[in-house]
C-alpha cells in the first residue's frame, strides 16, 4: 500500500523546515542588503535609543562578520551527529532553534562589531547544526513514495528565507524607515524561533531513530508513523524505509538494528569502511561544489557585485535574484523523478559553468563600457547573475542535500552528512571571506584604488567556473546509478 504524509505529517514537515529557512536561508544573506546601512555607508556614526545606528565597517572588517556565520556553523556541523545520536531529532532541533533564536536576540541588540560577531557566530552553530538535521529527519519521517519529493523541502525552506530577509531588508535599510530599523529584520528571526521552540512539545521523535536505537522501540516507532502517515496499511518493518534501501537487501544487505551499527565520524575519517568510501567522496565533493560554484558569494555580496554598474538599481536586482531563487526550486520537486538526481545535478552544474564564463565576461565589459556611458554590458551581467541563480536552484542546490541518504548505506548516513556538511560549511567560510580581498585582487585593487581595473572584476567567476568543473567531474565518474 502507498503512504502519504498526514496532515499531521505535514505539520511536522514544516516545522521542521523553519530550521533551514530561519537558520541557514534567513541568515547566510540577511547583511546583504541591510550591509551600507549598518557600515555607516548612508547614515552617520549615531546613537539612537542607546544603541548606535551603524558601525564602522571597511570590507575586511564586513567579510569577517559575515563569514563568521560559516565558521559558527562548521562548528555546529561537527556537533551534528553527537547531538543526533545522544538527543535524539526532536531534541537536536530544539537546540538548534535556542541557538539561532539566541544569536539573533545577540545581532538585534548588539552595540558594538563584536557583539554583532559573537550574535552571527552564535546562529552559525545553530545553522550548521540544523542543516545536517534538517534533510534526514525529513528523509526519517517520509514514506519512501514522496521521500525524494519531500527532500527538496530543505532547500525550499533555506531560499524562502533568504528571500524574506532580502525582502525586509529593502524595506528596513530605507532612511525612511529609520537609523536603527535593521535590528526589526533580526528581531522577525527571534519571533520564528521563539515559534518554533514552543511548538516542539507537539512534535515527535523519528521513528527510524527510535527504531536503530533498540527493538523495543519498535512498537512506539509503528505508532509514530500511524501518526504521521494515512494509507498506513501493512506492518512497519515491511514498509519501504524513507531512507531509501534501508530493507532491501539488494542495496544494503543485513542492516541490523542498534548502536553497533551506526558509524561515528571518527570510525570514518580514521579507518573508512570499504562500502562508505565512494559514498564519502560522492557526498563531500557535491557538497563542497555547492560553496565553490559561488552561489552565496553571489547572495552575499550581489550588492556590491552590482552596486558599481547599477548604484540605484542593485538591492533591487539583488530582491529580484532571490524571487528567482524561490521560483526556481520548485522544478525540481518533479523533475527530480522524472530525470533523476544525477542528470538533474549536472544540468545544473553545466548551466552554471556556463553563466559564470559569461557572468565574467559582461563585468570585465561592463566595467569598461561604464567610463563610455554605455548599460548594454550591465544588463548581460544582470541577466547572467539570473541564470546562474536559476541553474544553481533546479540541481546543484537540493540534490547534494537529497542524494545523502541515497548514497549512503543506513548505518553511516548520520556519519557522512556531518563530515559532508562540514566540508560544505568550511567552504562557504573560505569563499564568504575571500570573495572581496580576491576579487580586488584579480582586479588590481578595491573600487576606487588607484591600481584598480574594472575591466578585470568578473575574473573571479571564472576562477568558481573552473574549479566548479574539475570538481564536479570527479562526481561523475564515481557516481554510478
Amino acid at each position: 500500500m502507498s503512504d502519504s504524509l498526514s496532515p499531521y505529517g505535514w505539520l511536522v514537515i514544516a516545522w521542521i523546515t523553519l530550521i533551514p529557512f530561519n537558520g541557514y536561508g534567513y541568515h547566510i544573506s540577511i547583511l546583504n542588503q541591510i550591509h551600507s546601512t549598518i557600515s555607516c555607508s548612508t547614515v552617520p556614526s549615531l546613537v539612537h535609543d542607546k544603541l548606535p545606528a551603524c558601525f564602522e565597517l571597511n570590507d575586511w572588517l564586513f567579510g569577517v562578520v559575515t563569514s563568521v556565520f560559516n565558521l559558527g556553523g562548521l562548528f555546529g556541523s561537527t556537533q551534528a551527529n553527537v547531538l543526533m545520536e545522544k538527543f535524539g531529532r526532536k531534541g537536536t532541533a530544539r537546540i538548534s532553534a535556542v541557538l539561532t533564536t539566541l544569536g539573533s536576540a545577540i545581532m538585534g541588540l548588539s552595540g558594538s562589531v563584536t557583539t554583532l560577531g559573537i550574535g552571527r557566530f552564535v546562529i552559525g552553530i545553530g545553522s550548521g547544526i540544523g542543516i545536517c538535521l534538517a534533510p534526514l529527519y525529513i528523509a526519517e519521517i517520509a514514506p519512501k513514495s514522496i521521500a525524494n519529493t519531500v527532500g527538496v523541502l530543505t532547500q525550499l525552506g533555506i531560499v524562502l528565507g533568504i528571500f524574506l530577509t532580502q525582502l525586509l531588508g529593502v524595506y528596513f535599510s530605507s532612511p525612511e524607515a529609520g537609523p536603527n530599523a535593521w535590528r526589526f529584520v533580526l528581531f522577525f528571526s527571534f519571533t520564528v524561533g521563539m515559534i518554533q521552540i514552543l511548538l516542539t512539545g507537539l512534535m515527535v521523535e523519528s521513528p527510524r531513530y527510535l527504531r536503530s536505537k533498540s527493538l523495543r522501540a519498535s512498537e512506539e516507532a509503528r505508532a509514530i508513523e500511524k501518526r504521521l502517515w494515512v494509507g498506513h496499511g501493512v506492518a512497519s518493518d515491511s514498509v519501504a524505509s524513507p531512507l531509501l534501501g534501508e530493507h532491501d537487501p539488494e542495496v544494503h544487505p543485513a542492516v541490523p538494528h542498534g548502536n553497533s551499527t551506526t558509524l561515528t565520524v571518527s570510525q570514518v575519517l580514521v579507518k573508512t569502511p570499504a562500502d562508505v568510501r565512494i559514498p564519502l567522496l560522492i557526498i563531500s565533493l557535491a557538497m563542497i561544489a555547492q560553496q565553490i560554484s559561488g552561489i552565496n558569494a553571489v547572495l552575499y555580496y550581489s550588492n556590491d557585485i552590482l552596486s558599481q554598474a547599477l548604484p540605484e538599481l542593485s538591492k533591487y536586482v539583488s530582491l529580484g535574484i532571490t524571487i528567482v531563487n524561490v521560483i526556481m526550486t520548485f522544478p525540481p520537486i518533479f523533475l527530480i523523478e522524472k530525470i533523476g538526481r544525477k542528470p538533474l545535478l549536472f544540468l545544473s552544474v553545466a548551466g552554471a559553468v556556463i553563466s559564470l564564463t559569461i557572468l565574467g565576461i559582461a563585468l570585465n565589459f561592463a566595467g569598461a563600457a561604464a567610463s563610455a556611458g554605455s548599460t548594454a554590458w550591465t544588463t548581460v551581467s544582470s541577466t547572467f547573475i539570473v541564470f546562474f541563480v536559476m541553474s544553481f536552484a533546479i540541481g546543484l542546490g537540493p540534490v547534494p542535500f537529497v542524494m545523502i541518504p541515497e548514497v549512503a548505506p543506513f548505518h553511516a548516513v548520520s556519519a557522512l552528512s556531518t563530515i559532508a556538511l562540514t566540508l560544505n560549511w568550511l567552504t562557504n567560510f573560505s569563499v564568504s571571506l575571500l570573495f572581496l580581498p580576491l576579487r580586488n585582487a584579480l582586479s588590481g585593487g578595491p573600487p576606487g584604488s588607484p591600481n584598480h581595473d574594472p575591466t578585470k572584476v568578473g575574473r573571479i567567476f571564472w576562477v568558481f567556473a573552473v574549479i566548479l568543473a574539475l570538481v564536479m567531474s570527479v562526481v561523475w565518474r564515481k557516481w554510478r546509478v
